[in-house]
């Protein structure tokens, strides 16, 4: 990944977008219809057999320059701070926001958040909270940016909204039993109570593959039903079917935890050391990541265990190997790399916050996860502080706002004029 979004801000200093304004416009792509992790500017390859003509065609000679997308309007009348802040997906607690959360959010800039914890009320209750943090979307706190607002709604164990107006979602494990067409249809359902909600990111469908006969074992995954099956042609096609039915409800989604957690054996949330010792670069099981690539998902989350066999020396999460040239390069994404939760899981707690997330940004990372004000403010002062000490950290950090923002652009949360 590293720096494949820059050819993008040679176009930003000449931009002008209006942070103020309501109507959404600007180049702003309709939901579902542009999948922002493969969409490339037209004319930018070439034949290998094609000749140069010394004369400039009919076609080329009156061609003048794209105007600059949305995003990168949107990035180029961005501070500092705002920029950094949408690297940021803050863990909402409470059923609405306390002070705590109002501080942070208006004080870091913090352009996305997570609804951590399960809520059992109801749409109506979700609701009003998610219509207050948008509320705080402001021309001086995110430059009217809207927030992504995400949260957990795999389903069985792990769905975190629950109640009136939200189905009871069968575990990933029984979802697999299902037709795709099923599921795609059931997902774009799923989908649509969400938005109803508030919430436009959905923090699944999980593509890790347990091998067969290894579920007890496998605490993170197979332990609680999480995956679609056991085998990577099953996950990628019902991972896919997911993707691609929240999408038709304007519903962005994460596919997770990359490379893989179904064959560890602890859970990276609360127990630190975790260690994968089989998958490879050119592994099989990767495939079911590869198909919800190709199906559109926006995101992708990077786990926190350690995989011996391709960056033995870090965490995944931490690994330029395994984001910028396993994800981003050999499987071809270009969308948003999202870390787990660096706030607080056990996997993470023996580093400064401040540098898990400089960590995390420098290996090519671009939105970071994390509960806890106090630790987020530790890691929005350690970014901002390198990126005015170290200019190339500082266009990585243009670099992974530019995606962040090209998602969002998607998704209907800029507005320009």
């Amino acid at each position: 990944m590293g720096f494949k979004a820059l050819p993008f801000l040679m176009a930003v200093a000449a931009a002008s977008c209006g942070t103020a304004v309501v109507a959404a416009s600007c180049g702003t792509v309709p939901v579902g219809s542009v999948n922002p992790a493969t969409t490339q500017p037209a004319g930018a390859t070439q034949s290998a057999g094609a000749t140069q003509s010394a004369t400039p065609t009919p076609s080329s000679a009156g061609a003048t320059p794209s105007p600059p997308t949305c995003a990168a309007s949107t990035l180029a009348e961005m501070t500092e701070a705002q920029r950094v802040g949408q690297l940021f997906m803050f863990g909402i607690a409470g059923s609405q926001l306390s002070r705590s959360d109002r501080v942070a959010l208006d004080a870091y800039h913090l352009g996305s958040v997570w609804l951590v914890n399960n809520r059992t009320g109801g749409v109506a209750s979700v609701k009003p909270l998610t219509s207050g943090i948008q509320a705080l979307a402001t021309a001086s706190n995110t430059a009217g940016v809207r927030f992504l607002v995400g949260v957990d709604q795999e389903g069985g164990l792990v769905q975190r909204l629950k109640g009136s107006g939200f189905s009871t979602i069968p575990s990933a494990l029984a979802q697999g039993q299902l037709p795709t067409t099923v599921l795609e249809a059931d997902a774009t359902t799923w989908g649509r109570e969400l938005s109803a909600a508030g919430v436009n990111l959905d923090l699944a469908p999980v593509m890790d593959v347990v091998p067969p006969g290894g579920d007890a074992a496998n605490a993170p995954i197979g332990a609680l039903q999480r995956e679609f099956g056991h085998d990577p042609t099953t996950v990628g096609d019902h991972g896919a079917a997911v993707v691609q039915g929240m999408q038709q409800a304007g519903i962005a989604t994460t596919l997770k935890h990359f490379p893989g957690l179904g064959r560890v054996a602890g859970n990276t949330d609360t127990s630190a050391g975790v260690v994968d010792t089989t998958t490879t670069p050119d592994d099989a099981y990767l495939d079911a990541f590869r198909s919800g690539i190709e199906a559109g998902a926006a995101f992708v989350m990077v786990s926190l265990a350690t995989y011996k066999a391709i960056d033995p020396d870090r965490q995944a999460v931490f690994s330029s190997t395994i984001i910028e040239d396993l994800l981003d390069r050999q499987l071809g994404f270009d969308g948003v790399v999202m870390s787990d939760d660096l706030g607080a899981t056990a996997s993470v707690r023996s580093l400064a916050p401040g540098d898990r997330a400089t960590a995390f940004i420098a290996a090519g990372g671009d939105l970071i996860v994390v509960q806890g004000a106090d630790q987020t403010g530790r890691m929005v002062a350690a970014v901002l502080a390198r990126a005015r000490s170290d200019p190339a950290f500082s266009a990585r950090i243009d670099a992974a706002t530019l995606r962040v923002l090209t998602v969002k652009e998607t998704y209907g949360l800029l507005s320009c004029g």
